[in-house]
C-alpha cells in the first residue's frame, strides 16, 4: 500500500497534472508536495485548500440527510472541485482510522487535464493510501 509519497508521485502521472499535495485540514499544513503551486508556494496553498476543505466538511447542508456533520463518523463530503478558466483544483478527502482530517488536493491543466479520470484515480489512490 502506498505511502504519502507513492501516492503524489502516482497523482502526478495523471494526464493535465501540475501539482499535489497530501494537506491536514484542521492545521492547514502540508504533509507532502509533488508539482508546482498555483500560486508558487505549496505552503500557501495549502493552507489556503485546507480553509476551503474545512468550510464544506464542516457545513451541515453537505451532511448526510438526518445527521449533522459533527456527529457522522465518516466524512459526508467525498470531493470539492473548483475550475478556473486555466484549471481544476480536485480536493478528496481521505477516510482514516483516526480523525479523517486529511485530503488530497489536486491541480490540473483545463487544457490537456482529464476531471473525471482525476476523481476516480484520486478516489483509488485515497483508498491504498497508509499515513502513519
Amino acid at each position: 500500500m502506498p505511502g504519502i509519497d507513492e501516492c503524489l508521485t502516482e497523482a502526478m502521472t495523471l494526464p493535465g497534472a501540475r501539482g499535489a499535495s497530501l494537506v491536514d485540514w484542521t492545521s492547514g499544513l502540508a504533509l507532502g508536495t509533488a508539482g508546482e503551486s498555483p500560486v508558487g508556494d505549496h505552503e500557501t496553498t495549502a493552507a489556503e485548500t485546507a480553509e476551503l476543505a474545512r468550510y464544506a466538511a464542516e457545513l451541515d447542508t453537505f451532511a448526510t440527510p438526518g445527521e449533522a456533520s459533527g456527529d457522522a463518523p465518516g466524512l459526508p463530503v467525498e470531493d470539492l472541485i473548483v475550475t478556473t478558466r486555466s484549471g481544476y483544483h480536485v480536493i478528496r478527502f481521505v477516510e482514516t482510522s483516526f480523525d479523517s482530517s486529511v485530503f488530497l488536493h489536486l491541480w490540473l491543466d483545463r487544457d490537456t487535464g482529464n476531471l473525471a479520470l482525476a476523481r476516480m484515480r484520486l478516489r483509488d489512490m485515497t483508498e491504498r493510501l497508509v499515513l502513519g
